[in-house]
């Protein structure tokens, strides 16, 4: 990221369990400590952990284990708490908030598939209570999960709205309203052009940003994947860029005729001379200036799923913090314009 897309973006990472790695949470705080800028604070989301102690014979759960080793390595953390959390996951909170004194997320669903009751004010004071925190310290993220349909965007933003009614006069540190359009995976998708996918998230932030009569809501969204974690994927993916615009993705997927990755070389010449490809060019992010130097073949290798998937990111960041600046703010894979 550029340092004026990374200055107003507030990264929420969520930690995704993998049998294949002896320990998730080791391994993430070695990569944050390695990528996290300095003096960044991270909010992290452990809820899909067992919340049990992840090592035997180690006291604490993810939470206790990922304040220790953050702490150890000098990056700062802001705990996702839910009202569903147990008093064992709301105390180890608690002990994080205090060490990393960043206060800590509220992450609320109103999602179709994971719908949580709207709280009474006793809940929430409860809550806060057990943080030992003040609202003004605690970030709001009202999660609307996966947004596939126009009837699913209706629904999703009567229950943002809902939401922000119930929940908006505590007077929370930032509000934010989070939803993901992007299809579960790429599966029959043509091949050899582009495919537009309607980013509806953006569309339900539209709307409830006119609907809603308070303080507007940051935007969040979940990048270019679907919002719920999905199972871990086998074999290579055919040659893929996931290229965002204010109003849609537009997906290429190309056949794999030649050797290795190399038809990628001709998907990104492909992207470049599309109307697609912005005016500011390779200079609209990092992640356009490598599929620039794959278009004009610079690279020797094309890459593979993890660059193309970080490019696209990289380009995703850059045109929502741009598009979000002239509507409101952004957060989650998150931006919130300054200023």
């Amino acid at each position: 990221m550029t340092p004026a897309v990374r200055s107003c973006i507030r990264p929420v990472m969520e930690l995704v369990p993998d049998p294949d790695v002896r320990d998730v949470l080791e391994t993430f705080c070695d990569r944050a400590m390695d990528a996290v800028p300095q003096g960044a604070v991270l909010t992290v989301d452990s809820g899909a952990l067992p919340a049990t102690r992840v090592l035997e014979g180690e006291a604490g759960g993810p939470i206790t284990r990922l304040s220790e080793s953050m702490g150890l390595r000098g990056v700062r953390m802001c705990p996702v708490v839910r009202l569903t959390d147990s008093r064992d996951v709301l105390a180890e909170a608690s002990r994080a908030v205090a060490a990393h004194e960043s206060g800590a997320c509220l992450r609320f669903s109103v999602a179709v598939d994971i719908s949580e009751p709207l709280p009474p004010r006793g809940q929430i004071r409860s809550l806060l209570r057990r943080l030992r925190l003040e609202p003004e310290e605690v970030d709001l993220l009202i999660d609307a999960g996966p947004v596939d349909s126009r009837l699913a965007c209706d629904h999703l933003v009567a229950r943002s709205l809902s939401a922000l009614t119930a929940l908006s006069p505590w007077r929370w540190r930032r509000e934010c309203v989070a939803a993901g359009a992007f299809p579960l995976n790429l599966t029959g998708f043509p091949r050899g052009r582009a495919t537009p996918v309607p980013r509806r998230d953006a569309q339900l932030w539209r709307r409830v940003l006119s609907e809603w009569q308070g303080i507007p809501p940051d935007f969040g969204d979940f990048g270019v994947t679907h919002p719920r974690m999905p199972a871990k994927s086998r074999g290579t993916p055919d040659p893929n860029m996931r290229y965002t615009t204010p109003d849609a993705w537009q997906v290429f997927v190309y056949p794999r005729v030649r050797a290795g990755n190399d038809d990628f070389f001709t998907l990104s010449a492909d992207l470049v001379g599309s109307p697609y490809w912005p005016v500011s060019g390779a200079g609209t992010s990092w992640g356009d200036a490598r599929l620039k130097e794959c278009a004009t073949r610079q690279r020797v290798k094309a890459g593979g799923g993890t660059e193309w998937r970080a490019w696209a990111t990289s380009h995703h960041l850059a045109v929502v913090a741009s598009d979000t600046a002239t509507h409101g703010r952004h957060e989650g894979s998150g931006t919130r314009p300054q200023g």
